[in-house]
């Protein structure tokens, strides 16, 4: 008969247990596209009437496995999904312990996983003991981004070792991306509202789900219309932001993300009429809600990319040093 593992043999495990930065990497994109899975997961929940397909919650109907019910497999399927993702989550804050070199910041970032993966949880379980309300399902959402944007940062910090990107002296392509990364966060916020007034609020066929709603009729296509006004004004500023790319950078992220995010916009712009003209389809509610979370990310990895912007001091501190170098050659050097 074995005897279990001693707390020796256990330390010893643990730290011959070490991760490359490749390695770690790897780990973060899995946790990322994870996290990711569980967002479109819950929209097809939603989407094919599944929200109240168990009621209760952790449990399904008081049992730890669901009836032989449609709506109850897929909205249980959906807490299933969610056993990888916590894996990948923690996997991630474990292994940044046991990366060589290790990474402070890393360590630091990859908390946000797993806390972010609970509160899901937590929020999850509001969002149906509280009957799909509208304020529920729109928090659950907005929350399913902010993790998502904690698992990019992650990615990206993961990709570049500390200080291997240098400070950007062009305030106008960072200020640009922050200004489009900040009205990406209104729209996905409307585009939160509109589903909150949309018919397919998730509820199964006969169930009562608290849907947003002003005084008056025409709530939705109120919301469906502002939705579409920023994100058109999100359309342009991304066009402006890929133009600026291809005039002032060379880097091959910005160059390659910028054209992703235009072209996810457009293809967004096309399947939202598409699907307001149909009526809203729920297939094509789904893909829209894809096309959402590869824009988000898209924006996130330009901004990321754009970098952070070098001090006043610093900037001017080159530039005389440019300004001396030209001088001491016989050149003109422009100062940026």
């Amino acid at each position: 008969m074995s005897s279990a593992p001693r707390p020796k043999a256990i330390e010893r495990r643990w730290r011959r247990f070490t991760v490359t930065p490749r390695q770690y990497s790897v780990i973060a994109g899995a946790a990322l596209g994870a996290l990711t899975l569980i967002v479109l997961s819950g929209e097809a929940v939603r989407l094919t009437g599944s929200g109240l397909g168990c009621p209760t919650w952790p449990r399904c109907y008081g049992h730890i496995y669901p009836p032989l019910r449609i709506h109850a497999l897929i909205e249980f399927s959906n807490r299933v999904i969610s056993i990888p993702v916590v894996m990948a989550s923690g996997l991630a804050w474990v292994a940044a312990y046991r990366r060589v070199p290790y990474r402070p910041d890393l360590a630091r970032i990859s908390l946000l996983l797993p806390l972010g993966v609970i509160a899901q949880a937590i929020l999850g379980g509001l969002t149906v003991l509280g009957k799909l309300d509208y304020g529920w399902v729109m928090a659950h959402f907005c929350l399913s981004m902010i993790v998502i944007l904690a698992a990019a940062w992650l990615f990206w910090r993961s990709l570049h070792e500390a200080g291997e990107r240098p400070l950007s002296g062009d305030r106008l392509l960072v200020r640009t991306a922050r200004s489009m990364f900040l009205l990406t966060c209104v729209v996905i916020f409307a585009g939160t509202a509109a589903t909150a007034a949309a018919p397919d609020a998730g509820g199964s066929e006969g169930q009562v789900i608290n849907r947003l709603k002003f005084d008056g009729p025409g709530t939705l296509d109120f919301v469906i219309h502002r939705h579409a006004e920023i994100a058109g004004a999100l359309g342009v500023l991304c066009l402006f932001f890929w133009w600026l790319v291809r005039k002032r950078s060379r880097d091959p992220i910005l160059l390659r993300w910028s054209t992703v995010l235009c072209v996810a916009m457009a293809l967004q712009g096309v399947v939202g009429l598409a699907q307001y003209y149909a009526k809203l389809p729920g297939w094509l509610v789904w893909i829209h809600s894809a096309l959402a979370c590869l824009v988000w990310f898209a924006v996130i990895w330009c901004t990321f990319a754009a970098g952070r912007l070098k001090r006043s001091t610093e900037a001017a501190g080159e530039g005389r040093e440019r300004d001396e170098k030209g001088t001491v050659r016989g050149l003109s050097v422009p100062v940026s």
